[in-house]
């Protein structure tokens, strides 16, 4: 088959396309950087170098192909999310259409459907191709993003450390932790991009007539005991997850000069993961779960987290 993999050679793409090529597959991976073309060569796929913002690039690239993995990057730099992700996804649906794609499989959100700013997935419901939603839960590599907080350095680290965990804690250097309005003991699936790429592979090679939907896993735990995995990987197993009130979270994303609009989505987004609803409809559909535990993954970051210091 000849395949597009979109998103360059992240977390998702880079082993989905390594996947596809070993299975004999001609892929295509599109990427906006140009500098990715000898590693996307060297994996055996065909590198297009543009932009998904560019319908007429999504077009000429897409024209000939079985099938498309298309995902639209989460970007902390757009004023408004929401009006981001809508005019992408339409680019994709036009590329789609007009290149005549018999088969899509969509990179959705396990809460997508629930978050008004995020959901994108309505604006593929009239295409006439065999269509996929994928929604995978909470992405272990989102662990990153929080690295300086996890180390708790620098005076607000102290400050946050003494107001969350106590004196004590301070005293002893028993510094770090992960925040969030959705956290502590709620209970949340976390996945592995792997996992995601192992389903995205799977389904690619699928031809439902209907619409479907499936939500991806590895493992489902309280936040505080993700923390505790990750915290005892890297040294520090008294990490713990502190729950935020939305309003305090907004706060915060302001203070951190996050535009009012993406603040507030994110927000929004992970007052959705508190609610429950999201694992709700997880278990309603009933995965199967992936193969990647947390532990695994905890072995990575600690590999990260120390090389960074």
């Amino acid at each position: 088959m000849k395949i597009i993999v979109t998103g360059s050679l992240g977390n998702i793409s880079k082993p989905l396309t390594a996947t596809l090529v070993a299975q004999g597959h001609q892929v295509t991976v599109i990427s906006s950087d140009p500098q990715k073309q000898p590693a996307i060569k060297a994996m055996g796929a065909i590198p297009a170098i543009g932009s998904i913002s560019d319908a007429g690039f999504l077009t000429d690239t897409f024209k000939g192909a079985d099938a498309v993995y298309a995902m639209i990057p989460l970007s902390f730099t757009e004023p408004d999310l929401g009006d981001y992700l809508r005019r992408i996804a339409q680019n994709y649906v036009q590329a789609i259409k007009q290149a005549g794609i018999g088969r899509v499989v969509l990179l959705s959100g396990w809460s997508a459907d629930l978050i008004r700013g995020e959901n994108t997935e309505d604006v593929f419901d009239d295409l006439k191709t065999s269509l996929t939603i994928m929604r995978p839960a909470a992405f272990y590599t989102n662990f990153y993003q929080s690295m300086d907080l996890i180390r708790g350095k620098g005076l607000i680290g102290k400050i946050l450390t003494l107001r969350y965990s106590g004196i004590g804690a301070l005293l002893t250097g028993k510094t770090g932790l992960l925040m969030g309005n959705y956290g502590g003991n709620d209970r949340i699936v976390f996945v592995s991009p792997k996992d995601i790429a192992d389903a995205v592979a799977e389904e690619l090679l699928l031809h439902p007539e209907k619409k479907t939907i499936r939500y991806v896993g590895s493992e489902e735990m309280t936040c505080n005991q993700a923390a505790k995995i990750i915290g005892e990987a890297i040294g520090k197993p008294w990490l713990k997850w502190v729950l935020l009130s939305d309003k305090a979270m907004l706060q915060g994303l302001k203070m951190a000069k996050v535009p009012e609009k993406l603040a507030e989505t994110l927000v929004e987004m992970q007052a959705v993961m508190h609610s429950g609803k999201p694992l709700e409809n997880f278990h309603r559909n009933n995965p199967k779960m992936g193969k990647i535990k947390l532990a695994d993954f905890a072995k990575e970051f600690a590999e990260a987290y120390h090389r960074s210091n």
